[in-house]
């Protein structure tokens, strides 16, 4: 099944990354904004993750569909651009901030491209 066809609301996901000097962070990420030539992208804090997609563009990206049972899919992932900003930015932006208030949306200063290198099930 394709990633596309899983995300619903409620679906939850975690991206990894890794820092140049191979130390490694997790965090919890909404399900990203898909293009139809296979592009994932997410907005960004300045946090760790964004740091470390600088330095290190392999990231990966784990998503559980909301429901009953291990639904879902592992991305991984290449960055292919970030940008500071942009329609999609601030579409990211407006939606952050219905979810979770204006502070959170504020502190989004980037969107960052993805290619999806290989797309596995979760279990």
């Amino acid at each position: 099944m394709k990633f596309a066809e899983l995300m619903k609301p409620g679906g939850k996901g975690v991206i990894a990354t890794a820092a140049p000097d191979g130390l490694v962070n997790t965090a919890i990420y909404a399900p990203p904004h898909l293009s139809d030539d296979g592009t994932a992208a997410w907005g960004m804090t300045e946090g760790r993750t964004y740091r470390n997609v600088r330095g290190n563009p392999n990231a990966s990206y784990l998503y559980i569909a909301p429901g009953d049972g291990y639904r879902g899919v592992r991305l991984t992932l290449k960055l292919k651009e970030i940008r500071d900003s942009g329609n999609l930015l601030e579409t990211i932006r407006s939606r952050t901030k219905q979810s979770s208030g204006e502070g959170a949306a504020i502190a989004i200063k980037y969107v960052a491209f993805f290619e999806i290198v290989e797309e596995r099930p979760l279990v």
